[in-house]
């Protein structure tokens, strides 16, 4: 069984609710490798074999250590069945396009992780929110954005459904991190070069909900107006 554990849902974050409802603690107890984001909306979260980083709007990056720091919402897996990827060259149609074609990705849930050079990288850091939150569709018009050249690094992220979107983002949801540690990010747009890596398809998806927490239990979400928001949030990056 291949099994892709995520707490929370997109939705929830649409609403506002900020607030870390997991620590790191349990959250690895579901995988080790992974994307999310800290309390407050603090940043973009890349997990790789364990290791914790954040990517924080300043657009330094930080290694995590303390596993009591939590979590609003997060997605994890433990790699298993891989199946393995050597594409020449890479962007977002090969990915958004081409290889959900190739493994016919429309009706499931996978990971994906590419490890290689990226002559071209466009992301962007949620930045650090205080209370009264306001919704992640506020947040998303004020994001913090970077353009990089001649990195090397790897994309981890995963691959939603559209008939899921209001859980987590449907199509892909790409964070990059670079080799020494010191640039990372959700991704907008790439290109790579020279790439190796894998995907992962899942046959079961684990949702978990922070039932104990109150603004989770209380929030009310307006679907009508959560597809358009969670595009407008995550980048549109299903190019």
């Amino acid at each position: 069984m291949n099994t892709l554990y995520e707490h929370s849902t997109l939705a929830s974050l649409m609403a506002g609710n900020f607030d870390g409802t997991i620590t790191l603690k349990d959250l690895l107890t579901h995988g080790s490798y992974g994307l999310g984001t800290f309390s407050g909306l603090d940043g973009e979260v890349i997990i790789l074999d364990n290791e914790v980083y954040q990517a924080t709007s300043s657009g330094k990056v930080n290694h995590i250590t303390d596993m009591n720091t939590k979590l609003p919402f997060a997605s994890v897996h433990f790699p298993k069945d891989l199946i393995e990827l050597s594409p020449e060259n890479a962007d977002f149609n090969y990915v958004n396009q081409t290889l959900v074609k190739e493994q016919k990705l429309q009706n499931v849930f996978a990971a994906i992780q590419l490890k290689g050079s990226f002559p071209f990288l466009h992301t962007r850091i949620a930045p650090k929110q205080e209370k009264p939150y306001p919704s992640l569709l506020e947040v998303a018009q004020n994001q913090p954005e970077f353009t990089f050249e001649d990195l090397t690094g790897t994309i981890i992220g995963y691959y939603a459904p559209a008939i899921f979107g209001s859980v987590t983002a449907s199509g892909w949801h790409l964070h990059f991190i670079s080799d020494d540690h010191q640039i990372a990010g959700h991704v907008l747009d790439f290109k790579a070069e020279n790439l190796s890596g894998n995907l992962e398809i899942f046959d079961t998806l684990q949702q978990h909900f922070p039932i104990n927490d109150s603004d989770f239990r209380d929030s009310e979400v307006d679907l009508a107006s959560v597809k358009e928001g969670i595009e407008k949030s995550e980048g549109s990056s299903n190019k």
